[in-house]
């Protein structure tokens, strides 16, 4: 009876474990799809293929005679897309989509130029809280950077109050002290921004074979905490679906052996730089 009794209850806590990383988007979660997702993905409509985008840049792919066309292939982008309410400047109710990254973190507002905001990253790995966000927000509207008193005018508190603020925001390497100046330690920083992405394209339900998908690097629910965070205490999100992008990989060989892959954007047909992309083999 021991060793039954032993067995069921591993049984029962080995199936606890799967049901809470499923429900909290853990990466065993990426393990458990590999076996069970065969059916359709949701995902956006490729307006290029391989084909065009090789006759739109041949002359940047090809630089000279010797370079030659090697492979073409798709993989699919992971994001989720969110349909959200908050209230806008007016302090009105507002409804609207959001799609977020789930490989660099970052929130899309057009996707006519697949425009991403930059710093939610960040954001992310340091768990940054609400109160990380009035101070990122705060300096964000001056440009980056104030004064300890100015900062302290902006947020309306006691300077006892926000000295442990400041150096919790610092201990994340969200921001930096340089003197007597208090900025945001992100080149180029765009957090400050409506939850709300520009989508005009179509999705369309399409087959894949696993290995076509991009493995996730940040969690749903990470997103989701980033996102409470940042937008306030109005900002709630109704409903919740994984989406993708589908990405065309060019490959060129070059005279001496070695392979070039690029990484075109199917729905804007632009050139992207991989930011920590991990193209499942």
């Amino acid at each position: 009876m021991k060793p039954n009794y032993l067995i069921l209850t591993l049984a029962a806590v080995i199936a606890a474990g799967s049901f809470f990383a499923w429900q909290n988007d853990s990466p065993i979660r990426d393990v458990i799809e590999q076996y069970i997702d065969n059916g359709d993905i949701i995902t956006f409509e490729a307006r290029y293929t391989p084909e065009k985008i090789i006759e739109i840049h041949e002359n940047e792919l090809i630089a000279d005679t010797n370079r030659t066309f090697h492979n073409t292939d798709v993989k699919f982008h992971p994001y989720v897309l969110f349909e959200v309410k908050y209230s806008g400047n007016d302090r009105k109710t507002k409804e609207g989509t959001l799609l977020w990254d789930l490989v660099d973190g970052e929130m899309v507002i057009d996707c006519d130029q697949w425009e991403k905001t930059h710093g939610f990253e960040d954001a992310i790995n340091g768990r940054a809280s609400a109160r990380d966000f009035q101070i990122l927000n705060t300096l964000e509207k001056a440009k980056g950077k104030l004064t300890l008193e100015q900062l302290q005018n902006e947020l309306q508190v006691g300077e006892n109050v926000l000295l442990p603020w400041i150096e919790e925001a610092k201990s994340k390497h969200l921001i930096v002290q340089k003197g007597s100046y208090i900025q945001l330690h992100f080149q180029n920083p765009k957090i400050l921004v409506t939850p709300q992405t520009k989508i005009s394209q179509c999705m369309v339900s399409k087959p894949h074979n696993y290995g076509q998908k991009i493995a996730n690097r940040y969690s749903q629910r990470e997103i989701e905490k980033t996102a409470e965070a940042a937008f306030g205490s109005d900002f709630t999100i109704r409903t919740r679906q994984k989406v993708f992008l589908p990405i065309i990989l060019i490959e060129i060989a070059n005279p001496d052996g070695s392979i070039l892959t690029t990484y075109w954007n199917a729905v804007t047909g632009k050139r992207i730089v991989p930011h920590y992309l991990s193209f499942q083999q």
